[in-house]
């Protein structure tokens, strides 16, 4: 009997959606610094490129193209954050929610893996800024973006000490516990059969990556903060 697709399979799902949060730390992010308007131009490409593999791919490319769109659509609200709003964080959240009504309004329907990986970033950022509110290091923003590439790294390094702290300690491990435990939550989801499992599944890998990009920051920003200025 011949297998499907190796990419229906939620595990290799899975590994895609990781790579997909992975992939804006390292090419989004140096990109929208040099040329924001063409990084905002990719949407596009990205957004078509998703709706041609639904249209006319098979199973496999069916559901690329379904993660791709749900990317472009994180593409684009990190595009406008980074591009030109960036010296004001408490307008990330509400940039970065831009599609927020669409995703909720689309878990239902064929794009629900667009939808499951749009939200679930969505909900780790929020997370993510929430901490920094929390322990201080907001206040480190606007300094940190507008600073040079000399005085980036020390401004992180110094952010990342403040995290260090005994109460922004507690609020850090208190945020990763919620982080972990939603991970998990949904990835008990993903493993008992329905039509959603493969979101479940796709949620569940966002949100992994998620707090393994933060750790990487953090580790970077206090142990060679010249590194961590890249992402």
């Amino acid at each position: 009997m011949s297998q499907g697709p190796t990419f229906s399979l939620p595990r290799s799902l899975s590994l895609w959606a990781g790579a997909l949060v992975v992939l804006p730390v390292f090419l989004q992010a140096p990109w929208v610094r040099v040329h924001p308007f063409s990084s905002c131009l990719f949407t596009a490409i990205l957004l078509a490129t998703g709706i041609v593999a639904v249209q006319l791919g098979d199973t496999s490319w069916k559901q690329s193209g379904t993660l791709l769109v749900g990317f472009s659509g994180s593409w684009l609200a990190g595009t406008l954050f980074w591009g030109w709003l960036r010296m004001h964080p408490v307008l990330h959240i509400p940039v970065e929610a831009i599609a927020l009504p669409l995703a909720i309004g689309g878990l239902n329907s064929r794009w629900k893996l667009s939808c499951s990986f749009y939200l679930a970033s969505l909900l780790g950022t929020a997370i993510t800024d929430i901490t920094m509110a929390l322990t201080g290091v907001m206040s480190f923003w606007p300094e940190v973006v507008n600073a040079s590439s000399n005085e980036a790294p020390h401004l992180l390094n110094e952010a990342a000490k403040l995290v260090l702290q005994p109460t922004s300690l507690l609020i850090l491990v208190s945020a990763a516990g919620l982080v972990l435990w939603l991970a998990k939550q949904f990835w008990t989801q993903a493993a008992r059969p329905s039509e959603h499992q493969k979101a479940w599944s796709v949620a569940a890998a966002v949100l992994s990556t998620t707090i393994l990009i933060d750790a990487l920051f953090l580790v970077l920003s206090l142990s060679v903060p010249s590194l961590s200025g890249l992402i």
